[in-house]
């Protein structure tokens, strides 16, 4: 009887679930159908007399679904979902060759007409979304025009020395994901967060704690006049812990652990939770105590994922292909493929196909970009050797064409971004003797101290030719090391530096490595990005003070904390 019922159950189940399946497929399906015909019906009947036609529009939206829950002093002070959709749209003018991207200028006409809207309907009801899309491409189509006319009309004035197309013809892409499941118990989630923010009841020197659950699912729809088409299917989650206190002397101070997941399964226990938020708030403590250093430069270790965060600001950043051929960005290693531009025991490689490295997932995984090209895995950098660019679509000045790295977010217009940054080193030393290394060198600069860089809560960087091309790290975690081998927590320092300079000043790495998640923010919004590193051993490193953000600490205890007992 028992296996009859089972038998029943299972038949039920090969019965029904086909039919929600296909179901699904087909309302998905039907959305790119959708899009396809309002495409098509641009592509054939757009036109102005006398003026050109498009000969490529491209279709893109996003849906997307996002639980939050925010959790203060034991309580819940947010939790909510919200659903939006956005459409971006692109039109353009004339020819692979020439056509009306570029810098844009001032269009008086286009500034009168009716504005871009991105907003799609949630509901995925075709004959609106077809609205939506018809009435941007006519913006966007109009716009082209007179952008493609004054790119033309300025070419009669200036000199070309190299003739760089201003699109890369590429493949079409077909692709559809398997639906994703999300699954967010935000009960189950209120009670988590409430627990985690408790922890924080016992350390009256905290003065504010946050705990933060965010669950993402972002379904992508891509057409384009090329027959590309595309539906895609990612979730992320992100839970963020977050201390913030005060030093002795009104110094600032914050803390925090996060964690990215696919699914709540890879979210680590509430166990590791805890202690590792039990730790932070050691650190947090710690830090209170601990003596703000002065400015240094000299010997230094940046563990791996402060080693992560320095490739990504300082090189990272600067290899990406549009900003090689702009006259605005200061274009540092414009023109130098087959130069040496690092270490000649370093390789930097940017692959976003890869999901996982070890059993961490990364953040930087996307299967196609945003311009519908399909991830690749590409070596800028092989044994110090400047070998490659990443690529959108727009091509530089000796690439013509993608390497899969357009990437945006919401309805921004795609530029080449990172994604899993790389770093692999063929001169490497266990950590115990990298350290080893870095006490010889205290010793042999004549240096009261070196540093260690534990970790980073993130940087930035300046590419532009409007100020000094430099970068700056956040250290979240720093010790000086004496020459006895000595450690000593300190605070209230930015590590600083020109990209050249400071990576030119590694002499080894560690035979590990570890991943930095994280998002990156630039021109084309926040993506998801990954930087994989061992840690580093560099001849000369320089910090500065923090800018000095000093207040009184709080006239009365806090009431969380039992001050009201």
């Amino acid at each position: 009887m028992r296996t009859f019922c089972f038998c029943l159950v299972a038949f039920l189940l090969c019965a029904i679930a086909p039919s929600l399946l296909h179901a699904e497929k087909d309302q998905r399906q039907a959305v790119l159908d959708a899009m396809q015909e309002e495409l098509k019906r641009s592509m054939d009947g757009l036109y102005i007399e006398g003026y050109e036609k498009p000969y490529f529009i491209s279709y893109q939206l996003k849906h997307t679904r996002s639980s939050s829950i925010e959790a203060r002093y034991g309580s819940i002070f947010n939790s909510g979902e919200r659903t939006h959709a956005e459409i971006y749209v692109e039109v353009r003018v004339g020819s692979y060759e020439l056509d009306n991207s570029g810098k844009e200028t001032f269009d008086f006409f286009f500034s009168q007409s009716i504005p871009p809207d991105p907003s799609a309907p949630l509901d995925n009801e075709l004959t609106a979304l077809k609205t939506a899309l018809w009435i941007s491409t006519d913006n966007c189509y109009k716009k082209a025009v007179s952008d493609y006319l004054q790119r033309k009309g300025k070419k009669i004035y200036e000199a070309e020395d190299k003739k760089i197309g201003s699109f890369s013809r590429e493949e079409k892409s077909v692709f559809s994901a398997a639906s994703t499941a999300f699954n967010f118990d935000s009960k189950e989630w209120e009670r988590r967060t409430k627990e985690i923010s408790m922890l924080f009841k016992e350390h009256p020197h905290v003065l504010q704690s946050k705990v933060l659950i965010k669950a993402e699912s972002i379904t992508r729809y891509q057409v384009n006049s090329e027959g590309t088409r595309i539906v895609d299917d990612d979730v992320i989650f992100n839970l963020m812990i977050e201390g913030i206190s005060k030093a002795e002397d009104g110094m600032l101070l914050d803390n925090h652990r996060t964690y990215y997941a696919e699914d709540m399964e890879h979210m680590p226990s509430m166990q590791t939770i805890k202690n590792e938020t039990l730790e932070m708030i050691a650190e947090l403590e710690a830090l209170r105590k601990a003596p703000a250093l002065d400015p240094y430069n000299g010997p230094a270790i940046l563990d791996a994922q402060a080693a992560g965060v320095l490739f990504h600001e300082a090189v990272g950043h600067r290899l990406e292909g549009e900003r090689q051929d702009d006259e605005e960005e200061g274009r540092t290693f414009k023109g130098q493929i087959g130069q040496p531009i690092l270490p000649e025991f370093l390789d930097l490689i940017d692959d976003p196909t890869m999901k996982n490295f070890g059993d961490i997932g990364l953040n930087g995984h996307y299967r196609y970009d945003d311009e519908g090209v399909k991830a690749q895995r590409v070596v800028l950098v092989e044994k110090g050797i400047l070998k490659n660019f990443l690529m959108s679509r727009s091509p530089i000045e000796g690439v013509a064409q993608s390497n899969g790295h357009g990437r945006a977010s919401s309805n921004r217009k795609p530029a080449a971004r990172m994604g899993n940054t790389i770093l692999v080193s063929h001169r490497t030393l266990k950590y115990d003797d990298l350290k080893k290394r870095l006490l010889e060198l205290i010793k042999e600069q004549k240096k009261p101290y070196g540093l260690i860089v534990r970790d980073m809560d993130g940087g930035s960087t300046n590419t532009s030719t409007y100020g000094y091309q430099a970068y700056k790290g956040i250290p979240r975690i720093v010790f000086r090391v004496f020459p006895d081998g000595r450690e000593e927590l300190v605070r209230g320092v930015e590590l600083v530096g020109t990209p050249i300079a400071s990576i030119n000043k590694i002499l080894a790495t560690s035979d590990t490595s570890d991943v930095f998640n994280g998002y990156c923010g630039a021109e084309s919004g926040y993506v998801p990005v990954s930087a994989i590193a061992p840690a580093i051993l560099l001849e000369e490193l320089e910090l500065q003070r923090k800018k000095e953000e000093k207040e009184r600490l709080p006239i009365l205890p806090s009431p969380f904390n039992g001050a009201e007992k």
